[in-house]
């Protein structure tokens, strides 16, 4: 095949537009297209250029998708936008490299096979290890998974069975179906049966998934509970300064009053811009009585400081409804890199005061699993970024009746990031079957049901109280019962069943 300028631009637009396929346009066809594209650049393909458009595929896909994270590192860092936008690229230029990796090995096993059989098992497999190191190696980030695009499409139903990279493995099977259906000569002398075989697949794939939506997996464990998040609005800017903290305590404590009928408020993370043991007196101790005598739940977000140690955590504290136990507290496990936590402290501790962001010195907690006792519930915990890690998240299950996820998303600003995130929040819930709660500071604040719907959510940048009812479930879905490793296990002895296969004559060349 001609070299062709054009196509390293189409892979790195291809990977652009499978953004369009994630929240807030959630036009999930399009998560299809943008692999659809970028192998049929692929078929006749060398390695090399499998590496090279890879990676500019990953480079469409994270450069578009996750551009937001040079608003926290400009606006919060203090290092200027020039040097924000800098380190983003750089970001973006070291995590597209998994995509280069997945390519060239695509383009490897595919020569290998000879034939476009092979792609049905080789695609979806390394594509889902690739997603799924991403989010491992180095503490992981998980975003822009390409099974989340898919929550609200037939292939959603899957996500109780499989999990998000179960739903990413069939999505990438039915784009390895459509390429082999649409390419030329298909079938050979069984030209229109061999259509109707790759027909017929995607077919049953979609309309098994349809049907999927419709199952059960969970069942109601109680009363129904009557819930209400805090979403105070505190701009992210003046949040740590040392005189907002009466206000943004008196706000969240008025907004809180006004609940009081509700068996579970909920504050976002880190609502109290101070550690708990600064305003023990002064806000935890009366709303603890207040919680008590109304017979309510309060679970808020603050910082919190061993004395012994010097260490502090990124926690959630609940002042509860039962007299024998009015303290619980779940500290974040799995912090942010550079955001929460130095790596290498020892040796980047300069980065830490160069970026001057309060509170970037967490230590993890060391909760065993992420548990609280809530409304005489059960509750699963997640702070933040953690609810984007599904297998960390059903570490609750099943003991939980319902999920809870506390956030602050205002280091994003008005970004793709907060809608992104809540995307994230609802495969959560239908991995599970589980309700979830969600407080945040700025937005958006929602409630979700077992199926992953929004049945209520706050307007971001608003002061606002969502109020709603959940239900608490039992049971387990498959996917709580296995995790994440049947669908790596599976990925992997499709690889070795495809690398296995003895090359076979094909008339390859390089572009």
């Amino acid at each position: 095949m001609q070299r062709l300028p054009w196509r390293l631009p189409a892979a790195f637009g291809a990977g652009g537009l499978s953004v369009l396929g994630f929240a807030p346009f959630s036009l999930y066809p399009l998560a299809l297209a943008g692999p659809l594209l970028l192998l049929w650049l692929w078929r006749d393909a060398s390695p090399r250029f499998g590496f090279q458009s890879g990676w500019a595929y990953g480079l469409g896909l994270l450069g578009f998708g996750v551009f937001w994270l040079h608003i926290s590192i400009d606006q919060f860092g203090n290092l200027g936008t020039a040097t924000a936008i800098a380190l983003t690229l750089l970001f973006v230029l070291v995590l597209a490299l998994y995509y280069g990796l997945v390519g060239w090995l695509t383009v490897r096993l595919w020569r290998r096979g000879g034939e476009d059989w092979s792609l049905l098992a080789v695609v979806p497999s390394l594509w889902v290890l690739g997603e799924w190191l991403r989010g491992w190696i180095l503490t992981g980030f998980p975003w822009l998974v390409l099974g989340y695009s898919q929550i609200d499409s037939p292939l959603g139903g899957y996500a109780p069975l499989f999990g998000v990279y179960g739903v990413s493995w069939l999505l990438l099977l039915s784009v390895a179906l459509l390429f082999r259906l649409l390419r030329p000569g298909v079938g050979g002398r069984h030209w229109l049966g061999g259509r109707l075989w790759l027909a017929g697949g995607l077919v049953l794939l979609w309309g098994g998934g349809a049907l999927l939506h419709q199952v059960q997996w969970t069942e109601a464990a109680g009363k129904p509970l009557q819930v209400s998040m805090i979403q105070g609005n505190i701009a992210q800017e003046a949040k740590w300064q040392r005189d907002s903290l009466r206000p943004t305590l008196a706000l969240y404590t008025g907004l809180t009053r006004e609940q009081w009928q509700s068996d579970l408020i909920i504050w976002p993370e880190t609502a109290v811009p101070a550690f708990a043991h600064q305003v023990e007196e002064m806000l935890l101790q009366p709303l603890a009585a207040e919680a008590l005598a109304n017979r309510s739940e309060l679970l808020i977000g603050i910082p919190m400081w061993d004395v012994e140690t010097g260490a502090y955590y990124n926690a959630m504290l609940s002042l509860g409804q039962d007299p024998d136990q009015q303290r619980g507290s779940y500290a974040k496990r799995h912090l942010v890199p550079f955001g929460e936590f130095m790596p290498l402290k020892r040796w980047l501790r300069p980065l830490v005061e160069w970026l001057q962001i309060p509170m970037s010195d967490f230590t993890p907690g060391d909760s065993p699993r992420p548990l609280l006792r809530l409304a005489g519930y059960y509750a699963g915990i997640s702070i933040c970024y953690e609810d984007a890690f599904g297998e960390e998240v059903i570490e609750a299950l099943p003991q939980a009746a319902f999920l809870v996820n506390a956030s602050n998303d205002a280091w994003f600003g008005d970004s793709l990031a907060p809608r992104q995130h809540l995307e994230m929040a609802r495969m959560r819930a239908l991995e599970s079957g589980r309700y979830l709660l969600r407080s945040t500071n700025t937005g958006i604040s929602a409630l979700i049901d077992p199926k992953g719907r929004i049945q209520g959510f706050s307007p971001a940048f608003q002061q606002h109280v969502l109020s709603g009812e959940i239900i608490p479930m039992k049971g387990a879905t498959p996917y709580v019962r296995v995790g994440n490793w049947a669908v790596v296990l599976f990925s992997c002895l499709g690889l070795l069943l495809s690398g296995g296969r003895s090359p076979k004559s094909s008339s390859t060349t390089s572009p």
